[in-house]
């Protein structure tokens, strides 16, 4: 799988930098000038983009106290109705034309999830140049196939989606067009437990689903984010806030600017520390070759000496013959006087005076010759 998708002039895939994203969400806290800054922070710490949500209460859910709507999975939300929690986690629309000039004025990318037609609308009049699909939505179709038909890169979150949810997904696209898919493995818990995150599906689904694929991480701390970039995420998701202890709906399972900072740079590190396969060695490490063992002379040897275990040794550095040759030469005559601290030549070797002397494990065979 080598496929390449390019949002905002980034080109995201095989061989290119993890697209690394903040999530707003509703950390904000209904306060613009909190969103605004959120962007800059999130802009210093290293993202390549801010993701916000575009929504209203009404637009996701129903006003209605009866049970389907309460929240009662265990989450940091238990005991709010659904419509009472996005009433206060939703970002206003009236912000997000200025939150995108302000992005677009200091160099970070903008787009969102929308979660209705309406919304979908809204962001095409913004130009985003792509859409976030939420674990829950994953499942509307009608939502999916709208956004397909747009011809931009569709990123899903797969928290709560069964394969088959997946693959209706993917193939909705598929059906409009649309192929510049990314999924995300995601775990719907916040903040998810470790145990839950399960990393491996990261290359399951880049293969499975033919697709580029990364992590929506609701973990605490850094070390699951800058793992996935090992199992070959290309796009990794995190919750930004100015600080937790401000409050807000999403606020306790999202990173600090200095927590995104030092993920971004591990991340960073990763990605020059995952190289290639192969065997070729730097300049540096061919010098280092210089180190490893070869034989030498370990003590004085007259003409006519035969070699033992006593008067050639395996040692370092690697300017003698191979040690592969070692048994073969016990057992030999030297045919001249040998100092101690020599490293084996095959002239010295009675029988062997016509081999050349190349074969020394530090690469330099002028040094034995």
């Amino acid at each position: 799988m080598n496929k390449e998708i390019i949002i905002d002039n980034r080109k995201i895939g095989e061989g290119n930098p993890v697209y690394i994203v903040a999530e707003m969400s509703a950390n904000h806290n209904g306060d613009y000038n909190r969103a605004v800054e959120i962007m800059h922070a999130a802009k210093e710490a290293g993202a390549d983009a801010i993701k916000i949500q575009t929504y209203t209460a009404d637009t996701i859910t129903l006003n209605s106290n009866k049970s389907y709507f309460q929240i009662t999975q265990g989450t940091l939300w238990d005991g709010r109705t659904l419509y009472d929690l996005y009433k206060e986690a939703y970002t206003p629309w009236e912000w997000q034309a200025d939150l995108a000039k302000e992005a677009k004025k200091i160099g970070i990318s903008f787009f969102s999830s929308p979660f209705d037609f309406t919304a979908v609308d809204f962001l095409e009049e913004l130009n985003v140049p792509c859409y976030k699909i939420a674990s829950f939505e994953i499942t509307d179709i009608p939502l999916i196939r709208k956004i397909a038909r747009l011809k931009k890169p569709i990123i899903f979150a797969s928290g709560i989606a069964y394969k088959e949810d997946i693959e209706l997904a993917l193939n909705t696209c598929k059906e409009e067009g649309n192929e510049d898919c990314i999924v995300l493995k995601c775990t719907s818990a916040y903040p998810a437990p470790f145990e839950a995150v399960n990393l491996e599906m990261i290359p399951y689904l880049a293969k499975e689903f033919d697709c580029i694929s990364g992590l929506s991480d609701h973990t605490m701390g850094s070390s699951v984010a800058i793992a996935s970039v090992a199992k070959g995420a290309k796009l990794i998701e995190k919750h930004f806030t100015l600080s937790r202890a401000d409050g807000g709906a999403d606020s306790a399972f999202s990173m600090e600017p200095a927590e995104f900072k030092e993920m971004c740079t591990g991340v960073r590190q990763v990605e020059k520390a995952l190289g290639k396969v192969g065997f070729e060695l730097s300049e540096k490490q061919i010098r280092e070759r210089e180190h490893t063992r070869s034989l030498f002379v370990s003590s004085d040897i007259k003409a006519g000496d035969t070699f033992t275990a006593e008067n050639i040794k395996s040692v370092r550095p690697g300017y003698g013959l191979h040690t592969k040759y070692y048994e073969e030469i016990l057992g030999r005559k030297a045919l001249c006087d040998i100092e101690a601290g020599m490293p084996m030549r095959w002239d010295y070797v009675e029988g062997f005076e016509n081999r050349k002397n190349t074969d020394c494990p530090a690469g330099n065979g002028d040094w034995v010759n």
